[in-house]
């Protein structure tokens, strides 16, 4: 009786350690440079309320919150590919991944800023 006890405690314990799969991006890539692609992203997102909290133009990285409710960070990340960039955005809230499609909005802002819709 003890030892199943002791085996069903350690399976729970186990059970804790178990990390979350890592939140999926929603990606893009653009024909502009890095650094406009981050310096403009950075502009989009204070102008839509968020804070930034973190942002490294070396790093090709930046995160930001939402200031107001629903309350969901963003995080960025921004490298150079050929003549353009990547840039890759992921959602949360509560340490939870939101769905990649919040993010739709947000990229095609972006790419409009950017000059590079139709």
């Amino acid at each position: 009786m003890k030892r199943s006890i002791v085996i069903l405690l350690l399976a729970g314990w186990l059970a804790g350690c178990a990390t979350p799969a890592p939140p999926p991006a929603r990606e893009l890539q653009l024909a502009a440079t890095p650094g406009e692609t981050l310096r403009e992203a950075m502009h989009l997102l204070m102008e839509r309320g968020y804070v930034i909290r973190h942002a490294d133009g070396e790093l090709g990285r930046l995160d930001a919150v939402l200031a107001r409710m629903p309350g969901y960070g963003v995080s960025l990340r921004v490298t150079g590919v050929g003549d353009g960039s990547r840039v890759a955005f992921i959602a949360t809230r509560g340490g939870r991944a939101l769905p990649p499609t919040v993010l739709d909005p947000l990229l095609t802002d972006l790419q409009s800023r950017l000059g590079l819709l139709p």
